[in-house]
């Protein structure tokens, strides 16, 4: 990960009528298909499953092994993890690998002894470096920023003349770095100060797969990260022969000069904001480099074979990713596990509806190929921090990643604990009282949210300057906030009339704008079928390449008058959820009746048994007194809440939902249990009265 606890900030801080009741009732509500299901039976035997992963963190010292005070702390480091049942550790430190290219002899010797202690106790054992860049600060300036927030990298790097002979396996560092259109220097990401190596040059592969071979016959892994595979030196990189030449051969098109407005467009504004979109050789040009990334990640699965692969994804659905050349649904085919990063250390970070559609979003990528497992890497200082990443990621329903981060501030503090000793609480509770296999559960669905790729990659936006994403988030934080479980359909799913038909849960489509011909054939037979869907105009202005269509496809929809066809305001500037409750066109199975509302529950089978995850979202943060982050926002310390009443109670459709025995449990009330009363049954509906006096993040219904 190239910008920890705060690459989400990084990404946001770069752009500066219709069915009646009765309908309603009927729905088809989805548990366990393929899709939104998480049961890992179609994995391949040879992928281990993580649930309760931590970040084995290094120092330079370790280059120092095999000296025996190395092999004495890692022997310590795997007992403590043990203790802390974790059961996945992952690599982090060393991360700009070819920085070390003199050292792998030393760096592996070290990573196979961490093996050999981990696997002793059952834990297995993730590498993770960044494969694409190289520390290269350029000037004083950048080299204290480095050393100040890159410390977690472990920094070893070479100086301006060794710079120029550094190499691997024959192939110079400088000779295979990306090259900038603006001056034709090498490709260079001020963020990191590093340079960054072409995905397209034939060198670099060879240098990169040779590499890769190396470490996996010389450390017994169980799977690695390979991390940043995308293009964090922006759009204006890269000018070099095989990325011309790719352009051209692929695309048809020569690499515009730079500063050609009708290619480059408003180039005073931000970097990642460059670029006219309304050009189609822009937007192949966006294409052809997220095509060079997608090759690389297949070479490099084919050459780790059932080796275990993950790779970096911060969030999935933002248009500023294309500057980025992020496009996680392109890398999915290749990959094993999916990682969110998530929360970071900061008192921000409390505020984590926000981040909803991301983890649901990357779950259910996750889930279409072939019930993968996904799961949420939360940084953190203290305890505090740790609880509230695991407790998100047992609200999504994925395996927990917890990392400490220590070395991101500026100095570490003097009370900064061990990273297995920050999660073992959490832990240790989780094994005893709540033992949940995240891997068998299913989430209740009721609604189907649209996400669109084709917006994102065709860089729509509309008349006020919204993106697609901004309703899909809008839309997300009203289904969380009115406890309506969902799950997505996208771009490629929306063409699949057969399985848009097969279900009776309204489709949500807000600012859809690109739309094929082949979603359209599948939206109108799924309306005709008597499919419900809610319509938040614009939709299909442009087909799936963002060319623009002369009469909007919506235009055509609203001749026909479809039955359940209903409009809606778009969910960016209104509260449609709210309005179609009000209206009886939309019946959710969980309605809150008692209590303060800003607690929230999310509904999932596991094995067929219902569990409701509740989480807080009037959470306070508690600030350090001193400590602040890169940004300079205080560090969090611990969690508060404002809610008062924590008495709640919900009516539940026994339709769908049958509840008996119910337990009240959470890491706050320690071993205390709590039984949740059910009264009033019959008429298909039933309340439940749930006690969460003393829990202020999360607790569990079971």
């Amino acid at each position: 990960m190239r910008y920890p606890c705060n690459r989400r900030k990084f990404i946001q801080l770069a752009v500066m009528s219709g069915a009646g009741v009765a309908a309603a009732n009927n729905f088809s509500f989805l548990y366990a298909n393929d899709r939104h299901a998480t049961n890992l039976n179609n994995c391949p035997a040879t992928t281990f499953i993580p649930n309760r992963v931590a970040s084995w963190w290094t120092s330079i010292e370790d280059l120092q092994w095999p000296q025996k005070q190395i092999s004495d702390k890692i022997k310590r480091r795997a007992e403590g993890f043990a203790k802390a049942n974790i059961d996945t550790a992952v690599n982090f430190g060393f991360h700009i690998r070819f920085d070390f290219a003199d050292y792998f002899g030393q760096l592996h010797g070290y990573y196979a002894d961490v093996c050999e202690a981990l696997h002793q106790h059952g834990i297995h054992f993730m590498e993770h470096y960044s494969c694409n860049h190289i520390s290269r600060p350029k000037d004083e300036a950048e080299l204290k920023k480095m050393s100040t927030f890159q410390r977690h990298h472990v920094l070893l790097y070479h100086d301006a003349v060794a710079a120029k002979y550094a190499q691997y396996e024959g192939h110079l560092f400088n000779d295979v770095c990306q090259i900038d259109l603006r001056d034709g220097s090498l490709g260079y990401a001020p963020q990191y100060q590093l340079n960054t190596f072409c995905h397209s040059n034939p060198n670099y592969l060879d240098m990169h797969q040779k590499y890769l071979q190396r470490l996996l016959k010389e450390v017994p892994l169980d799977g690695i990260m390979v991390d940043d595979m995308c293009n964090y030196a922006g759009p204006t990189v890269c000018g070099c022969t095989y990325c011309r030449e790719r352009f051209r051969k692929e695309y048809g098109h020569d690499i515009p000069p730079f500063g050609e407005k009708d290619f480059w467009g408003d180039t005073t504004k931000e970097t990642f904001e460059w670029g006219n979109y309304d050009n189609p050789v822009f937007r192949d040009w966006l294409r052809m480099k997220v095509d060079a990334v997608t090759d690389h990640l297949k070479m490099i699965k084919a050459t780790m074979g059932d080796k275990s692969l993950m790779t970096c994804c911060s969030n999935t659905g933002p248009l500023i990713l294309n500057a980025l050349s992020l496009d996680l649904e392109k890398l999915a085919p290749y990959l094993d596990f999916f990682v969110l990063e998530n929360v970071g250390t900061n008192v921000q970070n409390v505020d984590w509806i926000k981040m909803d559609a991301e983890a649901l979003l990357q779950k259910d990528i996750a889930a279409e190929k072939g019930n993968r497992p996904a799961m949420a890497l939360s940084y953190t200082i203290y305890e505090a921090g740790a609880y509230f990443g695991w407790a998100l990621s047992r609200f999504w329903g994925v395996a927990n990643w917890c990392s400490t981060l220590n070395a991101r501030l500026p100095e570490d503090p003097p009370d900064a604990m061990e990273q297995e000793d920050v999660i073992s609480k959490t832990n240790n509770w989780e094994k005893q009282y709540s033992d949940l296999d995240y891997t068998n559960g299913s989430d209740l669905v009721e609604v189907r949210l649209v996400y669109s790729r084709d917006c994102k990659v065709n860089g729509w936006r509309n008349n006020n300057g919204h993106e697609h994403w901004d309703s899909v988030a809008a839309w997300t934080e009203q289904l969380v906030k009115n406890n309506v479980g969902y799950g997505f359909v996208r771009s490629a799913a929306l063409e699949d009339t057969v399985a848009l038909s097969k279900e009776k849960t309204p489709l949500i489509l807000d600012s859809v704008a690109c739309v094929s011909d082949k979603q359209f054939a599948a939206i109108k037979t799924y309306l005709a079928n008597g499919g419900i869907a809610w319509l938040a105009l614009p939709f299909g202005t442009h087909d799936e390449k963002g060319f623009a269509r002369p009469i909007a496809l919506s235009e055509e929809l609203k001749k026909h008058r479809y039955k359940n066809l209903v409009m809606i305001a778009s969910a960016v500037a209104s509260t449609p959820l709210q309005h179609l409750i009000a209206a009886g066109k939309f019946k959710p199975v969980i309605k809150q009746i008692k209590g303060d509302k800003r607690w929230v529950v999310r509904m999932r089978l596991y094995n067929g048994k219902p569990v409701l995850h509740c989480m807080n979202t009037a959470l306070t943060a508690i600030p350090h007194p001193t400590l602040k982050d890169l940004s300079a926002i205080p560090i969090l310390i611990g969690l508060d809440s404002v809610v008062t009443d924590n008495v709640l109670g919900y009516e539940i459709n026994t339709a769908v939902l049958s509840f008996n025995g119910l337990l009240v449990m959470s890491p706050e009330l320690n071993g205390l249990k709590r039984s949740v009363s059910i009264v009033g049954k019959g008429n298909g509906f039933a309340t439940l009265r749930i006690n969460l006096d003393g829990v202020k993040v999360y607790a569990v219904v079971q």
